[in-house]
């Protein structure tokens, strides 16, 4: 075990030493609730619901069901598989069901369906979904504090004289008498790097004193929870408003509970979710959204990081495989295939140096955290960014496995009348450095009508095996999936047009 891993230890020893009542307590809990079986609602990118589902059953095991309601899944875990649920790459938001109408009958009139809502409150299964809340929230708490611990264990060194806090300095001595590639170095070498560190480490080191004045003060007063009701509501025969239910809701939980109602700084968040007839009524289990997991430098256009996982997914990377994004924009499809599939190696290109640099900052930036969190320096991660023309790629033919990327859907990024000349482009110099037979791509356009027009023209190369429909910011999308067929490449004649720069 080395240094840094047993001062790790040795630091939690003494924080369970210090707050041993209430941790024992929270071990108790979790012994006693670890048979517990609740079902988990998870939302997910729109149009990626199966994929979701099929990770689902791939890492934990459990059978899942795909909402009538787009965007949502259901499946049912116990306890002890909670924190792996955090760890779920195809999903948004987390909550625990409360209780599930399947064919809730609204009454006519406004008052009365307000009514109904208001008796419900004091009637659902309360008690088990809290106890998986609070489960949740010592889950969350104790990460924190494992991280605050390996983030702030440079400084307990400084005062042992040992200085091995993260800098330039000693990172180099170590990373060269191990024989780093030096493009690893250039990481310690950007001052963005350098002061993401520093106030990383900073930060916490301030949340964890307001952190540690909070605890003092849950143990000298009872605590009240506060809370707040969202209501998600779609249909278009209910006589109420999702605000209107949401209130009066809200009322009856407050009465019943006896918490503190605040609209922001909330401790429970009460959902109610309403799609045509189905009433489902559950307690959430994040904060924020999981995909806000890898960007740190964020373009126009920036992909989420769910959406990034669903497209590659359904590529079915290999190990090996040589996976590109030829128009990566910040670099959230090969930063997230680089987390995942890290078996694979992704290469990220953008003809914009503006990209190409959001991109580099972003692999750095999570190599960094990658290297506060393990407490040592790192080899790396198997991606690597570069500057290139989509239509002439510096690649060999026929030596990519797999091309998945978002192009440009013609409104914040380029224009429709470009992409008309773009797209029949992209997919003749794609199917150039693919692999025949074995080869895929996995492409995301708003702009369906141009694409499907480029492929037309490129069905000796290209076949089409699904269309996947999803929304992106609003907008209703495509994601095609292609099969490179087993037909070779032939460079295009001169009469064809040139072959130069369009994107």
């Amino acid at each position: 075990m080395c240094d840094i891993e047993e001062a790790t230890n040795q630091l939690l020893d003494v924080n369970l030493h210090e707050n041993q009542s209430s941790v024992q307590v929270t071990e108790s809990d979790l012994r006693s609730e670890s048979e517990l079986l609740v079902t988990i609602g998870a939302t997910v990118p729109t149009g990626f619901e199966q994929t979701a589902a099929d990770e689902v059953r791939e890492k934990l095991g459990s059978s899942c069901k795909i909402s009538r309601d787009r965007g949502k899944i259901y499946f049912v875990i116990s306890v002890e598989s909670l924190a792996q649920v955090h760890c779920l790459r195809s999903v948004d938001n987390l909550f625990v069901v409360v209780q599930e109408f399947q064919d809730y009958q609204f009454k006519q009139i406004k008052e009365e369906v307000l009514k109904d809502f208001e008796d419900l409150a004091g009637k659902l299964p309360w008690s088990n979904p809290l106890k998986v809340w609070k489960i949740n929230a010592s889950f969350k708490k104790k990460k924190a504090k494992r991280k605050k611990i390996n983030q702030n264990l440079s400084k307990e060194k400084i005062n042992n004289g040992q200085e091995v806090k993260i800098n330039q300095r000693n990172v180099k001595k170590e990373f060269t008498s191990h024989a780093l590639d030096s493009h690893i170095l250039d990481y310690y070498e950007n001052p963005a790097i350098k002061e993401e560190v520093s106030t990383l480490v900073g930060d916490d080191l301030a949340s964890s004193k307001d952190e540690t004045d909070e605890s003092s003060k849950e143990e000298t007063e009872p605590q009240v929870l506060k809370f707040r009701v969202t209501c998600n509501r779609a249909g278009e025969k209910h006589c109420f408003t999702s605000n209107e239910a949401a209130r009066d809701f809200e009322g009856a939980v407050q009465d019943y509970f006896k918490w503190k109602a605040d609209m922001t700084n909330f401790d429970v968040e009460v959902l109610l979710n309403i799609h045509d007839n189905e009433v489902i009524v559950g307690i959430a289990l994040t904060e924020e959204s999981l995909h806000r997991r890898n960007i740190t430098h964020f373009g126009p256009t920036t992909l989420r990081s769910t959406l990034a996982y669903g497209m590659l997914r359904l590529c079915d990377p290999l190990p090996y495989d040589i996976i590109v994004d030829p128009m990566c924009g910040t670099g959230a499809i090969p930063i997230e295939g680089a987390t995942e599939w890290t078996d694979c190696f992704h290469i990220a290109g953008d003809n914009n140096p503006l990209a190409v640099n959001r991109a580099a900052n972003n692999i750095a930036s999570l190599l960094t955290k990658s290297q506060i969190k393990e407490g040592k320096p790192s080899w790396g991660l198997p991606i690597d960014a570069v500057q290139w023309d989509i239509c002439n790629l510096p690649l060999r033919t026929g030596s990519v496995d797999i091309i998945v990327t978002d192009l440009p859907f013609g409104k914040r990024m380029g224009s429709k009348k470009r992409n008309w000349n773009l797209y029949p482009a992209c997919l003749r110099e794609m199917s150039r450095v693919c692999t025949p037979t074995t080869g895929r791509a996995v492409l995301l356009t708003q702009d369906t009508k141009c694409f499907t027009k480029a492929l037309s023209g490129m069905r000796h190369v290209w076949r089409k095996v699904d269309t996947v429909w999803v929304n992106v910011g609003g907008l209703r999308a495509a994601v095609y999936v292609l099969i490179r067929t087993p037909q070779a490449f032939v460079y295009p004649s001169e009469q064809d047009g040139e072959k130069g720069t369009l994107w």
